[in-house]
């Protein structure tokens, strides 16, 4: 009997490591395409694979959220503060914000949520949406981003999405580096620390 527990045992624990390994491997592995293309809060395009000199911090959110996303956003431009003052801001690191809703967060919409966070609307953090005439085929490019990174995301049908709750580091090649908590569980001092080790 106690053979038969031992045998258990060890394959539930075979099991697990094996779990653990798969989501680690998976998520090593990640990255994102480097042809795709989306426009950005001006309406100018963005494709991820031009810019290989810097790491992207990859934040997913859509205005309509009642919660998590604000609360990402607004940490994350504390956290762009400090990127600043250490001189590393858009220099070895930028921002990257995907709306999950592009039909209705069209680069106006972004530019107003830009402001509501006080971020300014330069170069080094980019809101990312969809051109409102290729609306379909641009939900499906930012499909690709999520899925390549893990994201998940759902709308049941009242405009208020069901989505999982990371950030995103990538390195130069788009890769991905490390994922973090949104919303209250969003730690800058972790954050900073991973992408300042990163740097150097």
């Amino acid at each position: 009997m106690k053979k038969i527990y031992l045998i258990c045992g060890l394959t539930i624990f075979i099991g697990i490591a094996a779990g653990i390994s798969f989501f680690l491997i998976r998520d090593a592995n990640a990255a994102i395409p480097s042809n795709v293309t989306l426009i950005n809060q001006n309406g100018k395009q963005y494709t991820f694979g031009k810019d290989k000199t810097k790491l992207k911090l990859v934040e997913f959110i859509y205005t309509h959220c009642p919660n998590v996303c604000p609360t990402t956003t607004q940490k994350m431009a504390g956290l762009k503060q400090k990127l600043e003052q250490k001189g590393v801001f858009g220099k070895d690191i930028e921002f990257i914000t995907i709306t999950i809703d592009p039909y209705r967060d069209t680069p106006k919409v972004l530019n107003n949520y830009m402001d509501g966070f006080g971020i300014e609307n330069e170069d080094h953090w980019v809101f990312l949406t969809g051109k409102k005439e290729d609306i379909k085929n641009d939900q499906k490019n930012i499909e690709k981003i999520a899925n390549a990174l893990q994201f998940q995301y759902k709308d049941p049908g009242n405009g208020q999405f069901i989505h999982t709750t990371f950030t995103y580091l990538v390195d130069k090649d788009n890769k991905f580096v490390a994922k973090f908590p949104m919303g209250k569980d969003f730690n800058q001092e972790d954050v900073y620390q991973k992408i300042i080790n990163k740097i150097d």
